[in-house]
């Protein structure tokens, strides 16, 4: 084979193995510009310390708790006797609304997680403190057990953003 083929051949190798390495270290088809989608759910902008933007599922809402890590934190982890500071915001899967946010207001909110509704008892332990985790809760884990709530038969979104725990 000439050697201006032999270079050739190496080049194109050598661009195409360049563009694999940085396709997957940007997560591949997973995150595109920023937002991180899993099938079937929401899909949840990455931005660390900023509000986060939901994008609505279409379809079907799951009939059980799913719980996606969107940012990986590296702090101390929720457990179910934790007390949580967190931002959140609360989107419903009926309509696509956000209901409420503790971006809007600047101040996020501090509680114990065993005084919230169980869809985040369940689904927060083991995220860690600097992560976002979005959670999609079926009613029965969510304002269901409240007969009467406004909420009570929505499965709610719930984008959360782990400040402290204690």
């Amino acid at each position: 084979m000439p050697k201006k083929t032999l270079i050739k051949i190496f080049a194109i190798i050598a661009v195409a193995a360049i563009a694999f390495a940085s396709f997957t270290s940007l997560g591949g088809d997973d995150t595109v510009s920023g937002t991180v989608s899993t099938p079937g759910l929401p899909s949840v902008t990455d931005n660390a310390g900023e509000a986060p933007t939901i994008t609505p599922a279409t379809g079907a809402a799951p009939t059980t708790l799913q719980a996606v890590d969107i940012i990986e934190g590296d702090g101390a982890e929720v457990l179910a006797t934790s007390t949580l500071t967190v931002h959140y915001t609360l989107m419903s899967w009926s309509n696509g609304e956000v209901l409420e946010s503790s971006w809007t207001g600047g101040e996020p909110a501090t509680f114990p997680l065993s005084g919230v509704i169980t869809g985040w008892q369940q689904g927060l332990p083991g995220a860690k403190v600097g992560g976002r985790r979005l959670l999609v809760i079926p009613p029965s884990l969510g304002y269901g057990v409240v007969p009467g709530h406004p909420l009570e038969t929505e499965t709610l979104i719930f984008s959360v953003d782990i400040l402290a725990v204690s």
